[in-house]
């Protein structure tokens, strides 16, 4: 256990990073996110509130469908990144990172302007759990009546799990297909339970909990950024590959002038993603070297169970970005070689109707 965004959380369980992170790719894995922030906006306004100050649009999100967005500066970089779920028109809930919440919603107050919109931070009213896996539909759907299968990809339905009350989203932070449960605080040990019962903990192909360093290394698998390392408030979003979530032409939201300047300019540094082709493994913070010049910094690396390989994420001269590009990564004082390859590192196969073609959305994570 370790102090985390306020928060006490398990580095890992008894069975290991590597088996949580495993089982989850092959089977299930339950991951307890209750430290996740909620917003909880409402009112006529709510729309074009949302919209002003996210770089996604908010307007095109029909009753029961998430999206992935990011609260940004005005020189478009990020605040914070988070899920917009819609309810209703006058109705949307806001999840954000634990260790940017009360950030975040002092920035949001402070940016209110005469809409009519009511704000409420609920953090402290949700549990947030966590089903990731081929298996989770299969488990989770033992729990509840609401037709998972019927829940296509970042949308969600509302109903009861294990009898409690719940928003049911097939959302995650994994690469996998799976289901983030949302309920009343004080059930989370309830569910928790019920679900680690009917996904056969114990048994070798049954559910696993895990921890935060599994999910580390299932998001870093799956190109996903982490705030604080790959996206933050000194970078932007075209930077960080996030363009898909920077919509230029919905008209006017904080950061979009620069934003736009940008792009007509054209950026001067670019997240990549590298593989280790030496031994050693890359971390976070090491520097990174092409032709002898220090150039950038490794944002995130780690050995990448899965693909039995080791890997990170790094900024670049946007000139050097380049899949196949030899580079160096500085190891505590030992040159690594590595090479620069696409994102993300790992595609999980399709498996599921009504799943969208779309970048791989970056699920909150704190640092």
């Amino acid at each position: 256990m370790v102090e985390f965004g306020g928060w006490d959380m398990p580095v890992q369980y008894p069975a290991g990073t590597m088996t949580e992170h495993l089982r989850t790719r092959a089977h299930a894995g339950l991951f307890d996110v209750s430290h996740m922030g909620e917003i909880d906006v409402r009112g006529a306004d709510t729309l074009a509130f949302v919209n002003r100050l996210t770089s996604n649009d908010t307007t095109k999100l029909i009753d029961g469908q998430a999206q992935y967005s990011a609260l940004t500066t005005p020189e478009g970089t990020v605040i914070d990144d988070l899920l917009v779920y819609r309810f209703a028109e006058d109705h949307l809930l806001l999840v954000v990172n634990a260790g940017t919440t009360d950030k975040d919603w002092d920035w949001i107050i402070s940016h209110r302007g005469n809409e009519r919109v009511d704000l409420h931070n609920v953090s402290a009213e949700y549990c947030q759990i966590a089903l990731q896996g081929p298996d989770a539909l299969s488990i989770l759907q033992k729990l509840t009546t609401v037709p998972l299968a019927e829940i296509k990809y970042y949308h969600f339905s509302e109903g009861e799990v294990d009898g409690v009350p719940a928003i049911v989203s097939r959302t995650g932070y994994t690469g996998e297909d799976g289901f983030e449960v949302y309920a009343a605080a004080d059930k989370a040990e309830q569910i928790w339970n019920k679900i680690l019962d009917t996904g056969e903990f114990g048994a070798e192909d049954g559910v696993l909990p895990c921890g935060l360093a599994a999910r580390n290394t299932l998001r870093l698998e799956a190109g996903m950024c982490l705030y604080g390392h790959e996206i933050d408030e000194t970078t932007t979003l075209l930077e960080a590959n996030l363009g898909w979530i920077c919509k230029l032409n919905k008209g006017d939201f904080i950061g979009r002038e620069r934003l736009a300047k940008q792009k007509e300019e054209g950026i001067k540094r670019k997240l990549v993603g590298f593989e280790v082709t030496d031994r050693g493994i890359a971390r976070d913070g090491q520097d990174v070297l092409i032709d002898g010049d220090r150039v950038g910094l490794v944002t995130s690396g780690s050995p990448a169970p899965f693909l039995k390989k080791n890997i990170g994420t790094a900024y670049v001269p946007v000139e050097f970005a380049n899949n196949g590009r030899a580079i160096e990564i500085d190891v505590r004082g030992r040159l690594v070689g590595a090479q620069i390859v696409p994102l993300p590192f790992y595609k999980r196969p399709r498996g599921f109707e009504g799943e969208t073609p779309m970048p791989l959305p970056t699920r909150i994570f704190d640092s």
